[in-house]
């Protein structure tokens, strides 16, 4: 179930932080353990989960990068595979930190040209292109969105 179903939330990327925090009171009111007839544990359990990770919108943006990676077809689907994995990688890269990202990327990049330029021909050039090249590597997971099913 996603999170936006638990709270009775649109799948949507214009919701408020109120937005979400008044379905969560509702949800809430219905489903506590504590309601005179018992309630509903299980409901709100899964309402208490959506609440945690729907309440920022850096939390909305990641629920709706997993359902967008996840509308894709299966990686067994013939065909589909490397199509899938970019599909799900621009679907990361958009619902994360794209800005941050760019640049992180035009940093390694200018640090790496910036080595090339002032010390052609010594050994410690590709070394530095190397390490801009794993710190891009190492660094930029960070600002993607989650991967789907996590």
């Amino acid at each position: 179930m996603s999170p936006f179903a638990a709270l009775g939330l649109p799948a949507a990327a214009g919701l408020t932080d109120e937005e979400v925090r008044a379905a969560w009171r509702h949800a809430a009111t219905r489903t506590h353990p504590d309601r005179d007839d018992g309630g509903d544990p299980a409901a709100y359990t899964a309402a208490a989960t959506a609440y945690a990770q729907l309440r920022t919108p850096w939390g909305r943006s990641e629920a709706l990068a997993d359902l967008a990676a996840t509308a894709y077809p299966p990686a067994a689907a013939p065909g589909t595979g490397a199509v899938r994995r970019l599909k799900v990688l621009a679907a990361r890269v958009r619902h994360g930190r794209p800005l941050r990202l760019a640049a992180r990327t035009l940093a390694a990049a200018a640090v790496a040209v910036l080595a090339l330029a002032v010390i052609p021909g010594s050994p410690s050039a590709p070394a530095i292109v190397a390490g801009c090249a794993l710190w891009l590597a190492f660094t930029a997971p960070a600002d993607l969105a989650p991967p789907p099913g996590r």
